[in-house]
């Protein structure tokens, strides 16, 4: 479910989704036929003392424009434990009555928002030995808002766990049963929640594989923590009634860390979105919240979907195994595709279709993609159909072919009903010139095999990207960590593929997406916790980021707006040296007028004017929390384009947590449009290295677009 191809499926749907939610919500309600009643939240900022004046006065607001019906029929659920709000049945003019009253800061329409390991952590350098503190991290609880959990799992044991705090791995899970969802249960059906969570805070399991890939030994970052799961999303999707409710639940039951791997594609303002509304909400209780920023890499820049200041954008890339999969032609050619294969033709060639072939019924368009319906039966049985469309393998599975060969260039393994490799369009463009040749053109697809990659880490190409379409003076993304071919627990009732018509069942999968990228990084961000209970999330946040591994541009060719600040350095992350962190969570009212390019962020990003010349300016405090004495000098990465001040240039400190001030001026000119060029700020003192990007843009935001 968690897949690039499948989130291609549930983008497309996410219209007939809600239209269909919101036509029944219409109908339920007799009382006010005359007019369309849709799902919408109230927000009405934070939550005041005591949860029944919150209750209360959410009731008498409702009912004073309600026409027709009660409170009851209309109210879905009151946010009251640590947001103050409500979701109602509303018509137009309701809601437009309601904006107009005192306390209302937004009024959201209900959207259906969509969820977005073994070798990753030794990867990172991250191995099982590395310094730990148990006793801490099992006071740790990392909440997850995501598809709910299957905690009989291994990864999940309480063997081994004592009483601190809580009792067990799993401390609690709630489910929200709400206007599109009639489940009853926390439990996991699609297996996204169950693999992220098993990724930040799994147990250490021994000998797992999917089928005998990726074998390895399967942990989270944190194997000593302890998880509470918020089950949001269901087969339509995860409503935004229901993850509002679970941040106000996992504020007011106290988790430390919350891994939200979910998204959506709609631009919002942060008033609009609740992931942007319940991450505020916990960063003023102490908590810091890691949000996936996407898959649409595809689509280009001003892709990423997580771009509130507050929370921790992550980006997806590569580590250094990746499953290919090869297909031996006829000829004796052979051709590296991509997937998640662990079947065996043992030795068999089989026949080769186009899907233009088995399809008497459709357009040769929709016959070539091997669209529903398109493929007859009777013709591919045993055989392997060549689709130009990724995501016909369950229809090419259901009508009994033996295996599929699909066009794609994204360079990823995903897991299929069958055998289903993918072809990049100069492979798939010989594969076909070989078929054309051949009178009897025949084919075998070989069991996948893990291969090492010596050029990882990169940014994965389903990986979204910035920069920031609200703030463009706040980069995202803002760290990228391991999110492909990730191996993890999974739900037992849920096909591994997600297609319905694959019956295998598994308790360990390999899934890949930003989602998988965003529980590294929670784990990390709760390892870094375990060191340093009193930081704040912002401080955590810094040390995140600027101890980040430098990534290659040569690489990564879109650089810091798919990269953000690097990609993530756990055993870094706990001495980072220097913290470039704010401590208020609101600006002053005299302040109202500061550009964003001013808060305290870690890294440094400005839009400036496409061809005309620029002069930008960049104020940033550091506080020490490395040596009692020491002296930082600064450097800044060669770019001939960009001119780069520094001052001061050397920072001394005498004591811990000694803060000191600094400005950087960029200047330059004669960027084209929707460009950007970048430096690299760095601080040391020869033994902590503390890394910022500098990032200038001519990327419009949607207040200017």
């Amino acid at each position: 479910m968690a897949s690039y191809r499948f989130q291609l499926f549930l983008n497309i749907s996410f219209f007939l989704i809600l239209a269909i939610g919101q036509s029944s919500i219409a109908a339920a309600n007799d009382d006010r036929k005359a007019s369309v009643v849709f799902a919408y939240i109230v927000y009405m900022g934070s939550a005041p003392e005591g949860e029944y004046l919150a209750t209360s006065w959410q009731r008498t607001m409702l009912q004073k424009v309600i026409r027709g019906s009660s409170v009851e029929e209309s109210m879905i659920r009151s946010y009251r434990r640590s947001l103050n709000g409500f979701a109602a049945k509303l018509t137009d003019e309701e809601v437009e009555e309601l904006a107009n009253m005192k306390g209302v800061v937004s009024i959201i329409p209900n959207r259906i928002y969509h969820p977005r390991t073994t070798r990753s952590w030794d990867f990172m350098g991250f191995s099982n030995t590395v310094r730990r503190n148990p006793t801490v991290e099992s006071n740790v609880i990392i909440g997850v808002i995501d598809s709910g959990i299957w905690p009989e799992l291994p990864s999940f044991s309480d063997e081994g766990f004592g009483p601190p705090r809580r009792n067990g791995r799993v401390i609690g899970a709630r489910f929200y049963k709400s206007v599109a969802s009639a489940d009853e249960s926390a439990r996991d059906n699609s297996g996204h929640g169950t693999h992220t969570a098993s990724t930040a805070a799994g147990n250490v399991v021994k000998d797992v594989s999917f089928f005998g890939l990726a074998q390895g030994t399967a942990r989270g970052g944190v194997p000593s923590a302890r998880i509470a799961a918020y089950k949001v999303c269901h087969k339509k999707g995860c409503e935004s009634v229901d993850i509002l409710a679970a941040f106000d639940d996992a504020i007011a039951d106290g988790v430390d860390i919350l891994s939200v791997s979910l998204g959506s594609a709609e631009s919002t303002e942060f008033f609009d979105d609740v992931i942007a509304i319940g991450s505020f909400h916990a960063m003023e209780k102490g908590i810091l919240t890691l949000n996936s920023a996407g898959n649409n890499g595809v689509a280009g820049p001003l892709g990423v979907e997580s771009v509130a200041p507050w929370m921790v954008a992550v980006a997806a890339s590569t580590t250094d195994r990746r499953l290919s999969t090869k297909v031996v032609l006829g000829n004796g050619k052979t051709l590296n595709g991509f997937s998640v294969n662990p079947d065996t033709f043992n030795g068999k060639k089989l026949p080769l279709l186009y899907g233009r072939e088995v399809s008497s019924i459709c357009s040769e368009d929709d016959a070539r993609l091997c669209s529903e319906s398109c493929v007859d039966s009777k013709l591919v049985k045993g055989k392997i159909v060549l689709c130009d469309n990724t995501g016909s393998d369950s229809v090419v599975y259901s009508a009994g072919a033996a295996g599929s060969i699909v066009l794609d260039d994204l360079p990823v393994s995903f897991i299929t009903p069958l055998p289903s490799p993918s072809l990049n369009a100069r492979d798939y463009d010989l594969l076909l010139s070989y078929k054309n040749s051949t009178k009897n053109p025949v084919a075998e697809i070989l069991r996948s095999e893990s291969i090492t990659e010596s050029y990882s880490p990169v940014v994965a190409q389903f990986s979204s990207l910035g920069p920031n379409f609200i703030a463009p003076d706040i980069l995202k993304t803002d760290i990228t960590a391991p999110g492909a071919e990730i191996l993890a627990a999974y739900s037992p009732v849920s096909s591994p593929s997600g297609s319905p018509v694959d019956k295998r069942r598994v308790k360990y999968s390999i899934l890949s997406g930003t989602s998988m990228a965003c529980p590294h990084v929670a784990g990390i961000a709760a390892y870094v916790k375990t060191f340093h209970p009193d930081w704040s999330p912002s401080a955590i946040k810094s040390a995140l980021m600027t101890t980040a591994w430098a990534m290659d541009r040569t690489k990564n060719p879109d650089g810091e707006i798919s990269y953000g600040s690097g990609h993530v350095n756990p055993v870094r992350a706990i001495v980072p040296g220097l913290q470039i962190s704010g401590e208020i969570s609101a600006c002053p009212v005299k302040s109202k007028n500061v550009p964003a390019r001013d808060m305290n962020y870690p890294s440094l990003a400005a839009p400036v004017p496409a061809v005309k010349s620029f002069t930008v300016s960049f104020r940033r405090t550091v506080k020490n929390v490395g040596l009692p004495n020491s002296i930082y000098r600064v450097q800044i990465s060669p770019n001939p384009k960009l001119k780069v001040e520094v001052v001061p240039k050397v920072l001394t400190f005498k004591a811990l947590k000694e803060t000191k001030t600094f400005t950087v001026t960029v200047s330059g000119g004669g960027l084209s449009a929707k460009s950007m060029e970048s430096t690299t700020l760095v601080w040391s003192d020869g033994t902590h290295i503390v890394r910022s990007p500098i990032v200038v843009h001519t990327y419009p935001s949607i207040k200017s677009s």
